[in-house]
């Protein structure tokens, strides 16, 4: 199970939700340990930079979109990783 499913779950439902991410990727924009709070969206609701919950590769992440290709997103962190493209239904909701 993976750290943020039972946020995965509330999305899908339509809820907000929040996560405790760990790590240090997001500094400073998410601290490690930080509450975020996430909220459903829509493709037309995403924009470059905006932080989100996302599946890439098989792996979760509260990362940013880096870039905006049609309806493929390039997800990164704030360090300048790149995770890679996904679609927006691999976009599970974005940090209020």
């Amino acid at each position: 199970m993976s750290w943020a499913s039972r946020a995965i779950e509330e999305l899908k439902n339509g809820n907000e939700t929040q996560v405790k991410p760990r790590g240090h990727s997001m500094k400073p924009r998410v601290k490690d340990g930080q509450v975020v709070t996430l909220c459903p969206c829509k493709p037309e609701d995403l924009v470059m930079d905006s932080v989100v919950l996302v599946k890439v590769r098989g792996n979760v992440y509260l990362h940013e979109i880096k870039a905006i290709d049609g309806n493929r997103f390039l997800i990164g962190n704030h360090r300048g990783h790149v995770n890679g493209w996904v679609g927006a239904n691999c976009i599970y909701g974005k940090m209020k």
